[in-house]
């Protein structure tokens, strides 16, 4: 389906441009912990958004089917949940924001175990 490789592309340019303003905009601005944060949440964002491309070449050879679109949803809530997390508290420094990143790594894996059990499907 066109709307996982359009969300795909959106996320990995995000993910560059997101990337590349931690490590030219925020270096020496915010602390090395939080610089870590950052530079983790662009490597999950810049991972998955490719994830959301595959989706999308998946869906468009399997079709549409409730499985695979689940995980595409999930994964794209990861990358908010995780990614976005860690960008906000790295920008704001508040710690607390923490709390939401593992539900972001939850829908990643219940995303890619979908993806995988569509898969399973389609070889039966």
């Amino acid at each position: 389906m066109k709307i996982w490789i359009v969300l795909g592309a959106v996320n990995m340019f995000l993910s560059i441009a997101l990337g590349a303003f931690g490590a030219h905009g925020l270096d020496g601005k915010i602390s090395e912990r939080m610089l870590a944060n950052w530079q983790t949440g662009s490597h999950y964002h810049m991972a998955h958004a490719l994830g959301l491309l595959f989706i999308g070449l998946l869906a468009e050879r399997w079709g549409a089917s409730s499985l695979v679109t689940t995980g595409g949803w999930l994964i794209l809530a990861g990358i908010i949940l995780f990614s976005g997390s860690l960008y906000v508290m790295a920008l704001t420094n508040v710690t607390k924001l923490g709390i939401i990143t593992p539900f972001g790594g939850l829908a990643f894996l219940a995303g890619w175990a979908c993806v995988a059990l569509a898969a399973m499907k389609q070889a039966v």
